[in-house]
Formats: structure tokens, C-alpha cells, sequence
């Protein structure tokens, strides 16, 4: 009859500490990298005419064949479609992401073109990590120098010196894409930068898009802590950190006027849950080793 005591009390210990185990061990489940989050949408106010269905089995061919495309390279431009119906698209994920990313991020594509564009002639829609645009044959074409969109920070910092840092990090940065063939991100004493041009653009000008991208961004935001900057050809993201450049991973969004602050991070109420979590934990297992120590005392008297 002892051991009959004491064995049920060990065995719940057991289990309630097996299970401590797998939840303290288990990684936490996180949201959806924000790559695939919403920039802006560029939609043509002319919807083609489809009576036969051309022009949507063209759209569709376009968009499987860059959402497979997608899976094993960054950039791929193409054409589907004859004669009135041919539509030319391409698609860019951000130098940074891994091929599983850009995939993820190409593939939220096609359905945000159709349910924010819908059946136009023309449409580009940009997230964070990646865009795609596509336009029947014929369609007036823009300069690559076009500024698309922009956005900058609500926090200024005028007067602490950072315009004079940030200046110098666009200067790094314009030298960076173009010896990257396209692509640079660099951490300038705090100043966070990220640049990239269309992949099919030429060193040469991709440097000369980059350069008006950052003169367009020194005129439009000023002393913003941050901003981006969008043309057609190329774009630029920065962001001043006053504590440092937080790390971050490749699936991670490059710092962004949103969220961008001189305060504490996205991750600091992720820390302190971390934390709080943890101590609630050892806690919770010093009851249970005393509870199972008094057990066995109990079963030693008896």
C-alpha cells in the first residue's frame, strides 16, 4: 500500500515535469515575417475588355510561370500571351531573402493584383520583400527615375548630427549597389541602409537610379529618422537607430518608417514574455520538486 501512495504522486510529478520540458523546449510560434506585408499598389484605371478569356488565361499562365520561377531565382522577367493579348511581367524578391522566402513572398502576388487591381490593363503590387508588375503589350511606359511612392518617419532628429551620418551612409550605399551589381545593404554608426534596382538594369545605371533615390529622399523626408523611397527602376530604405542596429534575420523586413523609433524594439515585449515565461517556469518546478520531496519523505515514514 506504500508504494501504491507514493507511485500515483511520482508519476503526476513525471508527467507535469515532462510536459514543463516540452513547452519550455518548443519554439515560440511567430507571426508571419512582414516581407509579405503590404508597400502600395499601382493599378492602371484601364480594365482590358475579355469576352473570349484571352487576356485572363494569359494573366494566369504569366503568374505560374513566375511564381515557379520564383522558387529558384530572385528576379525573372517574361511574356505570355500573342499579339493583342501578350502581357510582359517580371517579378523581384529582396537580395536578402533565401529562395523558400521569396517564394512565400511571390506567392501572395498574384491574389493581392487581382483583389486590389483587379482585371487592369497594368499593375504593380509591392511588399516588403518583394514585387511584381505586369502590362499588356503596348502599354505607355515611364521613366525609370519615377518616383512611385515614398514614406517617411513621423520623428525627427534634426540637430543631433544624424543627416550628417545619414549622407554619408547614402554615400556608402550608392557605391555598395553598384559594385553589388544591384543590390547593398550597410550599418553606418547606427544608420541602417538598403538598396536594390531592378534586375535587369545595368550597373551603371542602377548607380545613377540609386543616387536620384537619394536625393529625392534627403529632399522629401529631411530629417526623418527614416524613410523609403521607390522608383521605377530601383528603391532605397533607411533608418537611424539611436541604441545600435538591431539583428535581424534574412526573412526579417529591412527597418521600415512604421516602426521605425528611437525607442525599444518590436522584440522587447517578446524579451520580457521570454523572461517573465521563464521565471514562472523555475518557479513552478521548485514547487514541484518539493512536492515530490515530501512525497517520498512521506512514503520513507511509512
Amino acid at each position: 500500500m506504500g508504494f501504491g501512495f507514493c507511485s500515483k504522486p511520482l508519476f503526476l510529478f513525471l508527467s507535469f515535469l515532462f510536459l514543463f520540458t516540452i513547452l519550455e523546449l518548443s519554439p515560440l510560434v511567430e507571426s508571419a515575417s512582414d516581407y509579405t506585408t503590404l508597400v502600395y499598389k499601382g493599378c492602371s484605371k484601364q480594365a482590358f475588355s475579355d469576352p473570349s478569356g484571352l487576356y485572363s488565361q494569359a494573366l494566369s499562365a504569366l503568374f505560374q510561370t513566375l511564381l515557379s520561377q520564383s522558387m529558384k531565382v530572385k528576379f525573372y522577367k517574361t511574356t505570355t500571351g500573342t499579339g493583342q493579348t501578350t502581357i510582359n511581367g517580371l517579378f523581384q524578391c529582396r537580395g536578402d531573402l533565401s529562395n523558400s522566402d521569396c517564394y512565400n513572398c511571390v506567392s501572395q502576388l498574384p491574389t493581392l493584383a487581382d483583389k486590389l487591381c483587379g482585371k487592369t490593363i497594368a499593375s504593380r503590387i509591392q511588399l516588403y520583400g518583394c514585387y511584381m508588375l505586369y502590362e499588356v503589350s503596348g502599354f505607355a511606359q515611364i521613366s525609370g527615375m519615377e518616383m512611385l511612392f515614398k514614406t517617411c518617419g513621423a520623428t525627427n532628429v534634426a540637430g543631433s548630427g544624424f543627416e550628417e551620418r545619414r549622407d554619408t551612409a547614402f554615400s556608402v550605399l550608392e557605391n555598395g549597389v553598384t559594385s553589388g551589381h544591384g543590390f547593398y545593404t550597410t550599418n553606418y554608426q547606427s544608420v541602417y541602409m538598403l538598396g536594390q534596382c531592378e534586375g535587369d538594369v545595368g550597373d551603371s545605371d542602377c548607380g545613377e537610379c540609386i543616387k536620384t533615390a537619394v536625393q529625392k529622399a534627403q529632399v522629401e523626408c529631411g530629417s526623418s529618422i527614416s524613410g523609403q523611397v521607390y522608383l521605377h527602376k530601383c528603391f532605397i530604405s533607411y533608418s537611424y537607430y539611436p541604441n545600435g542596429v538591431p539583428r535581424r534575420s534574412s526573412s526579417s523586413s529591412y527597418p521600415h518608417s512604421s516602426s521605425s523609433s528611437s525607442g525599444p524594439g518590436p522584440n522587447t515585449g517578446k524579451t520580457v514574455a521570454i523572461i517573465v515565461g521563464g521565471a514562472a517556469g523555475v518557479g513552478f518546478l521548485v514547487i514541484l520538486l518539493m512536492f515530490a520531496r515530501n512525497v517520498m519523505k512521506k512514503h520513507d515514514d511509512s
